[in-house]
Parts: C-alpha cells; structure tokens; sequence
C-alpha cells in the first residue's frame, strides 16, 4: 500500500456539529481517491484498536499521505496515533478543527495540558489552520511546521439551495442555544428564528425557537434573509471565552448558512470577518443593538446583489473546494519546505 492517501475516520461518543464538518472532510476526500482508515466507535475498542491495531494498519502503508482531523479522540489516543504515523515513512498532516489551548483553557491550571496539546502540533509534517489569524496565533506559540490555511469549512449539503430574494430583514441562527447566552438578552423588532439545542424557557417575543434538526434537514428550514454569526453572553460585543474565540476560529455555521444560500451577519473582529467582506458574502456588525437599524438601512438591491454572491459561493462550498485545495498546498509547503 504505497503512495496512496488515507484520512482516520474518528468516531466522537457524543454526537454534535464537529462530527458534520469531520464527515464533511471525509467526504470529499473520498472524491479525489483518500482511502478510509476506519476506528471503532465503542470507547474500550477505540483504546485497543490504537494501541494494536492502529500501529500494524500503518506498517503496512507506504510513502503516503495521512491526514488526522485534530481533536480525534482522548489525548493520550491521539498522541499514539500520531506517533504511529510519525515513527513511518508515511506524511503525517493535521486539519484542526478546534485548538483547546485557544478556545476554553485560559484559567490558570491548564498550562501543562496547553503545552502537551501544542506539542502534538508541533509533532507533524504539515498543518491545515482555519485562517490566517490562527496561523499567526500557532506561530506565536512556537509551532515551527509547515502551515497553510483553509480559509472556510466546506459544508456537504443535501438540499436545494434557497434562492428566493425577496427581503424582509429576517434572520435565523442555529447552534448551541445554552452556549449562545447573548439571545437571552437580545431585543430586536426584525424576526430571529432560532435553532437548536438547550433553548432558553423565554426569549423576546421575535424571537422564535422552531426547533433541532439533523444537519442533513436543517439547510431547508433556512428560509431567512440572513444567517447570524455570533457567540458569547453579551451583545455589545462578542466576549468571554467562545466570543474570543471567533478572533481565530472558523465557525461551522458559516458554512451551514453559506451554503445553504443564506447571506451571514458576522461580527466584525470575527477572523472570518474580512473574507466575507471581500467574497461580499454578507454583513459586519459591531455591535448587536444596531442590529434593527443595520437592516432597516439594506435597500433590497443591495441584499439582492449579495444574494446572488451566496448562491454563486454556495457551490464551492458544496464541492469541498476549500479542503482539497489545502490538501494540495500543505503538500506543497512540506516539499518546498515552505513555512507559510
């Protein structure tokens, strides 16, 4: 089995929205000819399959590409695994999908974990970050490897792509609604229809909680004007640890609401920020109380224009362009021995 490339199929206990994008990448992988690596999904086979397993499936693979989606796993399983891959001839890249250091563990007593998740990094032959911004953070914390950026989740899409122009400022926002603490405060005049999991018992009355729904059904319960890209208790700005984050992070919604045809309203600090500006994707805000005033100032030309710039994206989006494009660079990097 020589100068093929594989991608490991993790399989999280808890199902949420990061098993989608990992899906996702698989996916399309699979379309440019990635073979699977396939792990068990019960905990105490996961355990032996890395520690047995897992070494004897690499010894018999050659000179090839293998791509671990980063966190897969417990960390002392994901540590073996890409020791396994390392101690090979084959080439260990690493896509992150969320760094833990970055994210949650800013409260002193963390450092050792901080270091150990940097380490495991640092211990690879390339890595794919979400965007520049987080390419410079990783930098900043010494990780020295080849490092090209994705620049946007892909997002596998079963439905049709909403297309209807017509606008009347509504909205939608879909994610973790316990985590997204700004709704329980949030006063606007324009309709937000709210998605997912542990709704609040009351929100303002334009706010509406219509449900939780598979990743394959919810793009076609998508029908509003705009997708919110928010995160963090406060609506002045995003804050605290998961507001932060958006500094460095690619939110999976971007992808959801993108493409699904659905324009996004983005805070403007957010990484992605400058790309859908320039992609002309959507709208930056400051500040959420401006929200109405935002909206109301659309002319539905103007929206018009942007729909049309969604619907166009939408595609690439739908066939996984941004992650076999990295693909593509990281390799390159690595034998140009180019530190992006």
């Amino acid at each position: 089995m020589a100068n093929a490339n594989y991608v490991i199929s993790w399989h999280d206990t808890v199902n949420h929205g990061g098993s989608k994008a990992k899906q996702d990448v698989e996916n399309f992988l699979k379309e440019e000819g990635y073979r699977e690596i396939d792990t068990p999904t019960n905990n105490l086979s996961k355990v032996l399959f890395v520690y047995l397993k897992f070494p004897q499936i690499i010894k018999r693979i050659h000179h090839s590409t293998i791509l671990f989606q980063f966190p897969s796993g417990k960390p002392f399983l994901r540590k073996k695994m890409m020791e396994s891959v390392r101690n090979s001839d084959n080439r260990l890249i690493v896509l992150i999908h969320d760094i833990e250091s970055l994210r949650l563990n800013h409260e002193p007593g963390r450092e050792k974990d901080n270091a150990e998740e940097l380490e495991l990094l640092q211990n690879c032959d390339g890595i794919i970050s979400h965007n520049e911004e987080m390419t410079k953070w990783l930098r900043q914390q010494g990780v020295t490897v080849p490092i090209v950026s994705l620049g946007i989740f892909d997002y596998d899409n079963p439905q049709t792509v909403n297309t209807d122009s017509k606008y009347d400022g509504s909205i939608c926002f879909a994610g973790n609604l316990e985590k997204s603490s700004f709704l329980n405060t949030l006063r606007l005049k324009h309709s937000l229809i709210l998605f997912g999991s542990h709704p609040a018992e009351n929100y303002h009355p334009n706010l509406k909680y219509e449900g939780m729904f598979p990743p394959e059904v919810l793009p076609k319960k998508l029908t509003q004007n705009f997708g919110l890209v928010w995160d963090g208790p406060d609506i002045e700005s995003c804050t605290g640890p998961y507001g932060e984050y958006m500094k460095y992070n690619d939110p999976h919604k971007v992808s959801l609401y993108l493409s699904s045809g659905v324009p996004v309203i983005i805070w403007r600090e957010a990484a992605l920020a400058n790309f859908i500006q320039e992609n002309k994707l959507g709208i930056l805000i400051d500040d959420l109380t401006k929200l109405d005033e935002t909206l109301d100032h659309l002319s539905p030309e103007e929206y018009a224009a942007m729909k049309k710039n969604v619907i166009s994206f939408s595609g690439l989006l739908r066939s996984g362009h941004f992650i076999k494009h990295a693909m593509k660079n990281v390799g390159k990097a690595i034998d140009g021995g180019d530190n992006v």
